[in-house]
């Protein structure tokens, strides 16, 4: 059975630009040299990011920041 607790939820770019505190173009420029994951949905090619992507996205960068 498929529940809102076990579906990842979809951010836009805006989202995920606002999250990271970044432009929405620097965003596209990460998902399209790979350092950020995405899908692309509809006809038009929207891109939307999974939320637990995100989340390990600020994981790794906070972990590189934290080093000694």
């Amino acid at each position: 059975m498929v529940t809102t607790n076990n579906i990842d939820k979809l951010l836009t770019v805006r989202e995920v630009a606002e999250i990271l505190h970044v432009h929405p173009n620097t965003l596209r420029r990460w998902s399209d040299t790979g350092r950020i994951k995405f899908l692309r949905i509809t006809e038009r090619g929207d891109r939307r990011y999974k939320f637990s992507e995100v989340a390990s996205f600020l994981d790794s960068f906070n972990d590189y920041v934290n080093k000694p």
